[in-house]
């Protein structure tokens, strides 16, 4: 789908002949920020002093308040915004601390016009987004929610924003993705619409407004986006996030162009975790229509200079985690991979560390299988020395051990759904322990798996559907989350208070002494 519709400006000859009505509107941008409050070091997770000492570190919200305040300077007098794509929520100790307090402030301080709703702004139930939505002083929008049965957020996220920039209004919708049901907790009476229709009214309702210039503020993730690019007619720009996705002219590790075209409409997304700031020019002529798009993201590494009175006050709300952070729990031989990329689309060896760690915990109760949601896994862990303050970067949903029993074919139909959407990246797929099996990205959804083994004894044997197996995963998984709605229910014998998942792997880490990283080939692609 992607390849049939990318086309670059240049083949589109949007540059060419612009009139003297033309109005130019540069929009920043960021996505997924994910709490990441301080620097980030390669791997996405916390950057350690040392390694700032040395200019290893990037984004974090001191720089992203040095870059935008460097951008409306630089383009003073011209029309500019500062959107956010959604879940600057869950991912470090900052929110697991301050639960969305942290990412209030900090958003607020940098000056954000405009934020969508991200699923992971519902991680703490509709009451943890409706505090941070009272806190702030900018439009947080979601057009596709229906929050007329929802008290705690009824009439406090809207469907859509008009602003008025240079004098002249600028329409932002938005839309989250439908299955937030499953890969957070919106709670029952949060009512989803499809993504497409809502903004398609959307857009219908700002035109007979008369407004002609109307962005697609977006937590769909980019294969959506390009849909909604191509369906819904009227849109002028679509600014995404969900998908983690680098759209880059510079980057050989990006996914496609920045922007991406779609007919005349340019699509979107800066990575995530505050690593870069997108930079959008887009020039409308005097109806409304595009005529250029430009720019890429900023990288916002060592050549940023962090903002002196964020980084105080970053350094300030760090102090009472501190130590938690800081205390040395295990030791690595070598990193361990948690990146999204690979734990999303195949075995990786951070999945086997939870999955064996979560196994190991509970083996004594009679449970032989293991399985974790690979989007559970939120960054790598480097050689050398672990802190706890790492573990909890990896696995910062404070998710508890749950032990249930199911059938050998319900665990097959699990297995199913963690590799149904492999496509995009879905983070239901599942990393496991004490058991192996193959599947074929090929064929269709729901008859890709094959060759499934369990350990029995010392012996891998075919798993039996009709056989009852003891399971370990995390509470989210078992209750339903990422699509695994087979595992949910009270028929299943279920224990879900168990130890935090965290501490349980950053125990196992401390048993095993310099823990080895690796992969044993127990889930293979055909």
């Amino acid at each position: 789908m992607i390849a049939r519709f990318l086309t670059s400006v240049a083949a589109l000859g949007l540059t060419a002949g612009l009139a003297a009505a033309d109005y130019k509107l540069t929009i920043l941008h960021t996505n997924d920020i994910h709490s990441r409050i301080e620097s980030i070091n390669k791997y996405d997770s916390t950057c350690g002093a040392e390694d700032e000492a040395e200019g290893k570190c990037f984004g974090g919200v001191a720089r992203i308040k040095t870059k935008v305040d460097e951008m409306r300077a630089a383009l003073e007098g011209q029309n500019v915004l500062l959107l956010d794509a959604g879940d600057p929520f869950q991912g470090s100790l900052f929110y697991t601390t301050y639960k969305g307090a942290a990412e209030a402030e900090f958003m607020e301080a940098i000056g954000y016009d405009v934020m969508a709703v991200g699923n992971h702004e519902f991680d703490d139930g509709p009451a943890g987004l409706e505090k941070f939505v009272d806190t702030v002083s900018f439009p947080v929008i979601s057009g596709n929610l229906d929050l007329s049965s929802e008290p705690l957020l009824k009439g406090k996220v809207g469907n859509h924003v008009v602003l008025e920039v240079g004098g002249e209004k600028i329409g932002i919708i938005s839309a989250l993705a439908t299955d937030t049901v499953e890969t957070s907790s919106p709670g029952p009476n949060v009512v989803f619409q499809d993504e497409i229709d809502s903004l398609a009214a959307d857009v219908e309702a700002l035109q007979a407004e008369g407004v002609n210039k109307i962005i697609a503020l977006t937590h769909v993730g980019l294969a959506k986006d390009l849909e909604i690019a191509e369906q819904v007619p009227g849109l002028d720009v679509v600014v995404g996030g969900h998908s983690h996705t680098l759209l880059s002219n510079t980057s050989d590790r990006a996914a496609g162009p920045y922007p991406t075209m779609v007919g005349d409409v340019p699509v979107v997304q800066a990575y995530a975790y505050s690593k870069y700031l997108g930079e959008l020019t887009v020039t409308f002529d005097d109806a409304g229509n595009v005529t250029a798009a430009e720019g890429d993201p900023i990288l916002l590494d060592a050549s940023v200079t962090p903002d002196a009175e964020i980084a105080a006050r970053v350094a300030e709300m760090g102090a009472p985690i501190e130590e938690m952070k800081t205390r040395v729990v295990a030791e690595t031989a070598d990193t361990v991979d948690g990146s999204r990329d690979v734990c999303r689309a195949g075995e990786c060896s951070m999945g086997n560390l939870v999955a064996d760690a979560m196994l190991a915990r509970v083996k004594d109760q009679g449970v032989s299988i293991a399985i974790q949601n690979g989007g559970g896994l939120r960054a790598s862990i480097d050689a050398g020395e672990v802190t706890m303050g790492e573990v909890l970067t990896v696995l910062p949903f404070q998710n508890t051990l749950s032990t249930f029993e199911v059938s050998g074919q319900t665990m097959i139909d699990a297995l199913e759904n963690g590799v149904g959407q492999i496509e995009e990246g879905a983070g239901r797929f599942p990393q496991v322990a004490g058991m192996k099996f193959a599947f074929d990205p090929a064929k269709e959804p729901g008859a890709r798996v094959s060759d499934v083994m369990v350990m029995e004894g010392d012996a891998w044997v075919a798993i039996d559907p009709a056989k009852t197996y003891g399971v370990v995963s995390n509470n989210y998984v078992r209750n339903g989350g990422d699509g695994y709605k087979m595992f949910a229910g009270d028929d299943k014998n279920a224990y879900d208070f168990g130890p935090d998942l965290a501490d349980v792997v950053a125990e196992y880490l401390a048993e095993a002494g310099p823990y080895s990283a690796y992969t044993d080939g127990r889930i293979s692609q055909k």
